[in-house]
């Protein structure tokens, strides 16, 4: 597959975050409210001059999200102790897995690459399914191996544009093999990506960052990547 070329250096690679969208089947969507309308606010303030502020309520899991080591291990760094050097402006990798014909992607497919302190991005093309049942059933998922792999390379942060970084069917019975090697060596894991198909295999740099919450594993973020 040929990368696509795009109109703008900057490529959003984020999922639009809505009321009633399931990101994850099984977890709640989110609901939002107004807190204070702009009705309600003018009698506020100055003629003419009206605010709207509103609530939103939701897992941390919703739209494109971080996962940072806390969400795996009670020990490990939270959304407010990750470094911004795993996070902004990391060279990207980008590895085009659409037609790789499993679901499990392997070690193998990383080879001839140096991938130390880089974002590695699966491109699976999964996105397509996003808000639909079907997202969340038969997805592409990182192996252990390959999992071990990254992790042996020094990698700064891996994304995938699919439901989970591992298997999350039942045939996984619970194993969660992927996060548990890259949050024990502090890797971040940003899931649900979307547009990586605009990006180059090499020469981008990858952004994500989630808001500094202390004592929070996972919360969205607004990824992106900017070309070189």
């Amino acid at each position: 597959m040929t990368d696509a070329p795009a109109a703008s250096p900057l490529i959003d690679l984020s999922h639009p975050i809505r009321a009633g969208l399931v990101t994850y089947p099984g977890l709640p969507a989110p609901t939002i409210t107004p807190h204070l309308t702009r009705e309600g606010s003018r009698s506020s303030y100055a003629p003419g001059t009206e605010f709207a502020i509103d609530a939103i309520t939701m897992v941390g899991n919703t739209g494109t999200y971080l996962d940072s080591p806390f969400h795996r291990y009670a020990d490990g760094d939270d959304l407010a102790g990750l470094p911004l050097d795993r996070l902004v402006g990391l060279r990207a990798e980008v590895f085009r897995l659409v037609d790789l014909g499993e679901r499990g992607i392997p070690a193998e497919v990383f080879a001839d690459r140096d991938l130390r302190d880089a974002a590695v991005l699966l491109h699976t093309g999964w996105d397509r399914h996003f808000g639909r049942p079907e997202y969340g059933v038969g997805a592409p998922y990182l192996t252990g191996a390959g999992a071990d792999h990254l992790v042996a390379q020094g990698v700064a942060l891996v994304g995938i544009d699919s439901v989970n970084i591992d298997d999350s069917s039942p045939a996984a019975n619970g194993e969660r093999p992927a996060h548990s090697a890259l949050l024990a060596a502090g890797i971040p894991v940003v899931e649900h990506l979307t547009n990586l198909r605009q990006v180059p295999t090499s020469g981008a740099a990858f952004t994500a960052v989630p808001p500094r919450i202390e004592g929070f594993g996972t919360f969205p973020v607004r990824a992106f990547a900017m070309l070189p």
